[in-house]
């Protein structure tokens, strides 16, 4: 969402304590090997460029072998923001990497930004050491890698080169290559492929930045699919087995009277702006080819309104997978990024109590699931240190008692063991007349989830059962 916010790699840094005049030497045998003939050196300080290296496309640590062909199916996972499990204290990272190693999950990573440095700040020379921490803590912990390609070198959008030259403010990272580098951008699209063999998965860009034309009104839907088709055209070629989609459109609605951009994709939650639309008929028509169709989007409006309320707003989700399914030609439907909780000005999500919270985030994943979608990534709002961590995932890892999963892991973590890809879901299962308005049920064959959207305890029956909830309860049901 526009507003989801973003961190740069500058700010995440890394201290190696050198000692006595060791200092001195290490600085002089560095400074030598920057400035050696055969360009293999770390960078030429004056040229800001200190700490890149041309070999960009080396194969890096140790990848995973693929146990198979990649599917274009993954199931529930989640996106590392800023701060993840790749820093801070020992304990709290172990137990992390414990967290995330109970039950295998697809995970997102950006090449720029949200965690990771400026990946080539000069033409040919690179700066991978953030990423190849991310891509070592997927590998780890026994998740799916997906890496998304965004965002781009300032060199690449009229910035200058160099490490030192980065502007990582927001308006500078959410501005798209020029033209005349979008031949750039897919080089260094395949760079990154080739960095991590094991990676099948990329995705294109990040909810169209940049792509904005102001003096027509409209997305530059053009724009978006020439540089894809690039990407995707220089990926194939580095294998052809690896998985590429897009668009990653961001579904924006307005409240039902509002007429403006109105569109055929409605309910009582709002309709979907008919510019969006446009965006991904153009793209679907023109793309030289895909594996899965990305999207992006929230069940509130533009306006941060949930119509009927927050649970019902869900249905959105639902609508806006079968809206993609029925013309993506049978290609698995993707969500890059979901919301159900409105932010504050600094996208904030503190006003739900964390039951209230997990409540409706299940009923969204349910909303996915009945609409088609196979796959979805969870934003994780991770933060350091003290304080309230709304939505995290695991406690910080910067903390010495951190590290431990808190309630939206483990819904997200139980949602993905019982219903993972190819799951066909029940939609004949009994709940009690009175318990209709208030309840939220899916299910297949073997487990039921049941959702109360009420604040109170309640006494339900579903599934042949009766049992008591508590406000905002999520219950699993065996059959």
């Amino acid at each position: 969402m526009g507003r989801h916010g973003w961190d740069s790699g500058a700010r995440r840094w890394r201290f190696t304590a050198l000692i006595g005049v060791g200092i001195a030497a290490i600085a002089l045998v560095l400074t030598m090997c920057a400035t050696l003939p055969d360009g293999t050196g770390s960078g030429n300080d004056r040229d800001g460029n200190a700490g890149t290296t041309t070999d960009g496309d080396k194969v890096h640590g140790t990848p995973v072998p693929p146990r198979a062909a990649p599917e274009p199916e993954l199931g529930w996972g989640f996106t590392h923001t800023q701060y993840s499990a790749d820093e801070g204290d020992a304990g709290a990272m172990r137990r992390a990497e414990d967290t995330l190693s109970a039950q295998s999950l697809p995970q997102i990573q950006h090449i720029m930004g949200w965690g990771a440095e400026n990946p080539e700040p000069s033409p040919g020379r690179y700066q991978f050491d953030e990423l190849d921490s991310r891509v070592d803590l997927i590998r780890r912990t026994g998740g799916t890698p997906v890496i998304t390609l965004c965002c781009a070198p300032d060199w690449m959008k009229g910035g200058k080169a160099g490490a030192d030259n980065t502007d990582w403010s927001r308006r500078s990272l959410e501005t798209a290559p020029s033209p005349e580098h979008y031949e750039d951008f897919a080089k260094l699209a395949g760079t990154v492929a080739k960095r991590y063999p094991d990676v099948r998965h990329f995705i294109v860009w990040n909810e169209f930045k940049g792509f904005f034309d102001d003096g027509r009104g409209r997305w530059n839907y053009e724009g978006y699919t020439r540089l894809y088709n690039l990407v995707y055209a220089e990926l194939k070629k580095v294998g052809k087995e690896i998985l590429v989609g897009g668009p990653y459109l961001v579904m924006d609605s307005y409240e039902p009277r509002d007429t403006t951009y109105a569109s055929a994709l409605k309910g009582p939650w709002g309709s979907v702006d008919q510019r969006v639309l446009d965006a991904y008929t153009y793209w679907n028509k023109n793309k030289k080819g895909a594996d899965f169709v990305v999207v992006d989007g929230a069940g509130y409006t533009r306006d941060d309104e949930l119509l009927p309320d927050e649970f019902r707003a869900t249905d959105k989700l639902t609508a806006v997978s079968e809206w993609i399914r029925d013309r993506s030609g049978g290609l698995p439907v993707w969500w890059a990024e979901y919301y159900v909780e409105p932010g504050d000005d600094d996208d904030d999500r503190n006003g739900w109590s964390e039951p209230h919270r997990t409540a409706v985030h299940a009923a969204g994943l349910m909303a996915m699931a009945r609409g088609g979608a196979s796959t979805a990534f969870y934003w994780n709002p991770q933060k350091r240190g003290a304080g309230q961590c709304a939505g995290c995932l695991w406690r910080p890892t910067q903390r010495a008692d951190g590290g431990g999963a808190l309630p939206m892991m483990k819904l997200l973590s139980r949602f993905a063991k019982e219903f993972p890809p190819g799951t066909r879901y029940d939609e004949t299962v009994r709940v009690a007349a009175d318990d209709v308005p208030h309840l939220r049920v899916l299910a297949d064959d073997e487990t039921v989830l049941v959702v109360n959207t009420l604040g109170r305890l309640v006494k339900a029956e579903a599934d042949g059962k009766s049992f008591d909830m508590k406000g905002y309860e999520v219950k699993w049901l065996a059959r």
